[in-house]
């Protein structure tokens, strides 16, 4: 593994199974790390920090933006400054001592990213509150469990989400003290709050409740927690990650190390789209950036019909995003393609054949083809606003041919992250002109030590030529432990390494490529062993199918998979078949799901699955696996038990027919 060393290199050396532990591989640290760890700048030791700072060395920069509405039209964006902005949030603090609550008490924030969320964020920051956010795309009950679970006394909420807020009173005013509405509050709405003993107030109410009042600040240290973030995760009750200041300041310092490397550093130039939820740790720690270098944030309408829209008036400098979004991208792009005409095709698939060829040769996406860039790909680039110079994924994986697709034609950077809540997002990243990693979530960070450990159940050994096993990570950036469950803790912390869950493989040039799931593993009625995610990862090359969940019982020889199919492909392979009906029709069509199965078992053979990894029955599913039916996380994975109970009569009949 000698040519690890270009990306990172060995600080320990691998352990063999011992008392019956698994093996364990090297552990390697990111060459952005030979000098040591990165630290925070002087003085930064809190999330109050970070901001502090910035309104001290830039406060007349644009902070927080919104689209100014003018005659029920979305105009230009405005902007309050980081000096507004911090005056606002000193009143917010003070009227939240006002109403009693101080050091350690547990702030909710449920809505739609907003200056008012990141407001009432920062006043927790300033007061020493644990920030709670609260979302319900966690699932039905959800809101109301956090709010008991992290016992939270008061809630700042988005005024359209005030009367599901009001749905869990019943069961949460033993906690609930207090209410504020980003918006205003009705006549009916005080009422109800106040039939349970609470008071209600709207925004610019709430501002003025401190008066004259001037509560100091709460000193705070590196290790108090800054925010309980709830995971979904794929079964049973949302867990409350403890993030404590240190891993945040943490993270950041190891952002900007890797940024720094690149010549890629934040300036007070850029601008950042706020959509991704800020309920999750990845978007946090990306405005916590932003806010770091006095940049801009500013934020959308909320519909991700609009988005796109939103972007071209924004015009963001960088662009994070999730895997679902960059499809949407993806596809867009390939429908105007098609309706293009076969001039334009051809030139289209020329240039991008030269600019890609170009890349896999050294050259930076910027010199590979630049004659081609102004007169080919710049549509695509001011389809993103026109200034995008980073394009940054994660959340779940980004498949290879939309990461390779976007790398040519976005005319920017494009890489893929990977991170948990737990590890306070960003550990893993690749890395800009390295064409070889795509398919792989990169290096390490500079402030971590990563290993694996083999999974000989899966046959996964971190110390074969080619090292697989469970990822594991140690350094400041890990959390400080699950809410009120010290036996989950124990489950993946052990001997200060945190055990992912996932199942990784080290590249020769020293990134990292996510191929499994350890929990996700089941076994046929003949005894093979099924790895489904990899299997899923493998299938999900099929151009002819979205999305894939795969399934297999031990009381079965066989698996069988859900589908959605990819509508474009299969009304092409409709239409060259004869083949009437509208894509619900063509989706219970019989010969259709042979179509897929056929083209499932290409890739397959391609790959040279194993007899029992190949699908034998498949149903095809014309609505995309959703939230809304809780077949997927909020980031997107899929909740497996939930998909078994969703389609168990599709699956029942499946094996009953074939």
């Amino acid at each position: 593994m000698a040519e690890l060393k270009k990306y990172i290199y060995e600080v320990e050396p691998p352990k063999p199974e011992l008392d019956g532990k698994p093996s364990v591989g090297p552990v390697y640290r990111s060459i952005f790390a030979k000098d040591g760890f990165p630290q925070p700048p002087p003085g930064m030791n809190t999330c109050w920090d970070i901001f502090r700072m910035a309104v001290e060395k830039y406060p007349n920069n644009p902070m927080l933006g919104h689209r100014e509405i003018v005659d029920g039209k979305a105009g230009e964006y405005v902007w309050l400054t980081y000096k507004k902005v911090y005056d606002i949030v000193i009143k917010v603090g003070n009227a939240i001592r006002h109403c009693g609550v101080g050091e350690g008490g547990r702030c909710g924030i449920y809505g739609a990213n907003c200056a008012e969320w990141v407001m009432s964020m920062e006043a927790c920051n300033a007061h020493g509150l644990y920030c709670v956010p609260l979302y319900d795309t966690l699932g039905a009950g959800a809101v109301e469990f956090v709010i008991n679970h992290a016992e939270v006394s008061i809630a700042f909420v988005e005024e359209k989400k005030i009367p599901e807020l009001l749905k869990t009173l019943q069961n949460t005013s033993k906690f609930l003290k207090t209410l504020v509405s980003f918006g205003k509050v009705t006549p009916e709405q005080k009422d109800e709050v106040e039939k349970f003993g609470l008071k209600i107030y709207s925004w610019d109410d709430f501002l003025e409740l401190g008066g004259n009042e001037q509560h100091e600040l709460v000193k705070k240290d590196k290790s108090d927690i800054s925010t309980i973030m709830y995971t979904s995760g794929t079964t049973g009750e949302p867990k409350g990650v403890l993030i404590s200041n240190e891993n945040i300041i943490t993270l950041i310092a190891g952002v900007n190390r890797f940024l720094e490397a690149e010549n890629e550093e934040l300036t007070t130039e850029d601008v950042y789209l706020s959509y991704l939820p800020l309920a999750h740790i990845f978007d946090r720690v990306i405005e916590e950036c932003f806010i770091s270098h006095g940049a801009r944030i500013g934020f959308w309408r909320g519909d991700v019909k609009l988005l796109l829209e939103d972007v071209g008036v924004l015009k963001p400098t960088v662009f994070c995003a999730v895997p679902r979004v960059l499809d949407r991208i993806y596809a867009g792009l390939q429908e105007k393609l098609r309706a293009g005409g076969l001039l334009k095709r051809t030139l289209f698939g020329f240039a991008y054949s030269r600019k890609f060829n170009n890349m896999k040769k050294g050259a930076k996406h910027s010199e590979a083809a630049p004659i081609f860039d102004k007169i080919v790909f710049k549509k695509v680039k001011e389809a993103l606003g026109g200034r995008v110079r980073l394009i940054l994924s994660g959340a779940a994986p980004l498949a290879n041919h939309v990461e390779t697709f976007l790398r040519v034609v976005a005319c920017c950077y494009v890489l893929q992250g990977y991170g948990l809540t737990e590890t306070c997002a960003g550990t893993f990243v690749s890395l800009p002109n390295e064409v070889e990693m795509i398919g792989t979530v990169g290096p390490p960070v500079a402030n971590v030590d990563v290993c694996l450990e083999s999974v000989p159940e899966m046959g996964y050994d971190a110390l074969s030529s080619t090292p697989r096993g469970e990822i594991c990570i140690r350094g400041k950036t890990l959390f400080s432990g699950y809410h009120k469950r010290e036996d989950l803790t124990k489950e993946v912390m052990v001997d200060g390494w945190f055990h992912t869950g996932d199942v990784g493989e080290w590249q020769p040039n020293g990134s990292m490529k996510i191929i499994d799931r350890k929990k996700n593993i089941f076994k046929l009625s003949q005894g093979e062993y099924v790895a489904v995610e990899n299997l899923e990862n493998i299938y999900g090359l099929c151009s002819a199918v979205d999305s894939i969940w795969i399934y297999g019982s031990s009381f079965q020889s066989f698996l069988v998979a859900v589908a959605n199919p990819n509508k474009g492909a299969l009304e092409r392979w409709a239409q060259a078949n004869e083949i009437d009906g509208d894509f619900d029709a063509l989706c219970n069509n019989p010969k259709a799901k042979e179509y897929i199965l056929g083209e499932l078992s290409k890739i397959g053979k391609e790959k040279k699955l194993k007899g029992f990894e190949f699908i034998k029955a498949i149903h095809l599913d014309p609505v995309p696996f959703d939230i809304e039916r809780d077949l997927l996380t909020p980031t997107y994975k899929k909740k497996r038990p939930q998909m078994l109970q969703y389609y168990k009569t599709v699956i029942a009949d499946m094996y009953k027919n074939t």
